[in-house]
């Protein structure tokens, strides 16, 4: 994770992080109160668009970015509370895991993820499943454990709703937008150095890790959810795949 904070170095790289979290927040702030899933907690995001393609093109800064978007959108959409910290992880690992996913789908031959081929198009939907699954399952384990909304009920819309748009709404901002930044210079490799761009020695085992505690720890936690909700069992039952997650996007 040496990415994360080295693209601090960079200014490019910081206005970017500032960019994204201003665009993420802005999107984000309108629909808390048009249209609320679970109000305080989510809602229909179309933002959710935005921590995907962003991370596919500036890398590490969509981490931070997207973290700093949500917390943003929480303080000025009225819903700041405890989730709001859960939600900050849960958002910097839906910024983070994208581009680490794809530089592993390069060594596969996929390519840049311009969508221009049925192999990239496939990446990307992987890549938004993985990152929508790690990014539920912090949310709903965090909020669960403080007895404020159930897993089971957290959980799966989170996933949904950050996929479903991700997909929808990324793969034509993708086959529009990636071009014209790589011809900017702005996609991330272009900005950092390769130094700073390190990808783990056991890279390839970490990423299994982070795929299967998220869907794993998503799908044992909902179908807990309904035996543990407010007992201390699904927190701790469900706290070695959180940690395992963790573990995993740190070695990617």
């Amino acid at each position: 994770m040496l990415d994360l904070i080295a693209l601090w170095k960079y200014t490019r790289m910081v206005v970017l992080v500032a960019l994204i979290a201003a665009v993420y927040a802005a999107i984000l702030i309108p629909f808390k109160v048009a249209i609320p899933l679970i109000p305080g907690f989510t809602e229909v995001r179309p933002a959710n668009v935005i921590p995907v393609i962003c991370s596919l093109m500036f890398g590490p800064a969509a981490a931070w970015g997207s973290a700093f978007g949500n917390l943003a959108g929480d303080i000025y959409g009225g819903s700041l509370g405890i989730g709001s910290a859960f939600g900050f992880a849960g958002n910097f690992l839906y910024g983070y895991l994208p581009y680490k996913y794809w530089q592993r789908a390069c060594r596969l031959g996929v390519g840049e993820p311009d969508m221009g081929s049925g192999r990239a198009v496939g990446a990307y939907v992987g890549a938004a499943i993985v990152a929508s699954a790690a990014c539920a399952f912090v949310i709903a384990w965090g909020v669960d454990a403080f007895r404020m909304v159930p897993f089971q009920a957290l959980g799966p819309i989170i996933v949904v709703n950050n996929a479903t748009v991700a997909i929808i709404l990324g793969l034509p901002l993708m086959r529009v937008l990636y071009p014209r930044v790589r011809r900017w210079g702005l996609l991330y490799q272009d900005v950092m150095r390769p130094e700073d761009l390190p990808q783990g020695r056991v890279a390839s085992v970490a990423a299994v890790l982070v795929i299967a505690s998220s869907i794993v720890g998503l799908v044992a936690g909902t179908a807990l959810g309904a035996l543990y909700h407010g007992h201390l069992g699904l927190t701790l039952s469900m706290s070695p795949f959180v940690a395992l997650l963790l573990i995993g996007a740190a070695l990617l």
